[in-house]
């Protein structure tokens, strides 16, 4: 059976999604405490691989077993195999990650593959006004003010399909094409900064490098037009600021219905390149 798992973690104090030796790192942690409660090694796909420090609060996984090894999963908690799954694994993890649900899933589900849309926030305070310490893990604080209307001009350049190389950190053998469907710079009631940038998939790197570009618009070292043209150049343009990691939360993942599931993980490996027997799927990174 095939399972989808949706959980949040604060990405502080974790050194990224994917597991790496002797590392804190969020695959890591979940796939620990899923072998624990269910007594077999679990091996999960996610919706996108955060960087280090980056949090989530829509992120999405999906993962194989046999129906029998939900056996004994509700424990004393007097629920159903997937409620008491949820509960017990809530009861292992730390809590700067949470699971909030687990569901079966049909088998053509594809956590990362099978996605027609992520959606990322970035986020920040400008004013002295806004800048709030109970808030200081995922808000980034910006001592210069920043001009709202030339940030969401510059925005109008970089939306569509385009090749991002020149906002994103390079990997042998992937794509830097992308379908970049909305980017909004927004105010919050509280006055803080939200980057709202929803695409297909992400390249490494991709969103706080974009969040960079504007925010130079922002304080009128560049002009509106200066993002599109950083695009057009395709190549990475030092002056382009990478944002840090900690104001970036990865909101929600969008999945097509159950019958159009296999078609859309088919035609993802196709335009991303893994129709190629010679590419790996690890050469390609989705955040």
């Amino acid at each position: 059976m095939r399972l989808r798992l949706d959980l949040a973690y604060d990405g502080g104090g974790f050194h990224g999604w994917a597991t790496q030796p002797s590392l804190r790192t969020v695959q890591g942690v979940l796939e620990g405490a899923l072998a624990t409660v269910l007594r077999a090694p679990v091996t999960v796909t996610c919706a996108g691989r955060t960087d280090t420090g980056v949090h989530a609060r829509g992120q999405v996984v999906h993962f194989d077993l046999a129906a029998g090894d939900l056996v004994g999963a509700a424990g004393r908690a007097g629920k159903d195999p997937l409620g008491g799954l949820v509960t017990r694994l809530n009861g292992l993890l730390d809590s700067d990650v949470h699971v909030d649900r687990v569901v079966e899933v049909p088998e053509d589900f594809d956590a990362r593959f099978g996605a027609l849309w992520r959606r990322y926030a970035y986020r920040l305070a400008d004013r002295p006004d806004v800048v709030d310490p109970l808030t200081r893990s995922h808000v980034v604080t910006w001592r210069r003010p920043l001009d709202d209307a030339a940030c969401q001009e510059a925005t109008s350049g970089l939306v569509g399909e385009h090749d991002f190389a020149a906002y994103c950190k390079r990997r042998e053998g992937a794509t830097t094409v992308r379908r970049l469907l909305d980017l909004r710079w927004t105010r919050t009631d509280r006055g803080v900064v939200e980057v709202g940038v929803r695409a297909d998939a992400f390249c490494h790197h991709m969103v706080r490098s974009l969040v960079g570009a504007l925010v130079a618009v922002g304080e009128g070292r560049r002009p509106s037009s200066w993002p599109a043209a950083v695009l057009a150049a395709g190549q990475r343009d030092p002056a382009v600021l990478v944002m840090p990691a900690h104001g970036l939360t990865l909101e929600e993942v969008a999945y097509p219905p159950d019958d159009q599931l296999a078609h859309r993980a088919r035609e993802t490996r196709t335009v991303r390149g893994l129709d190629k027997p010679d590419l790996p799927e690890s050469s390609l990174s989705d955040g």
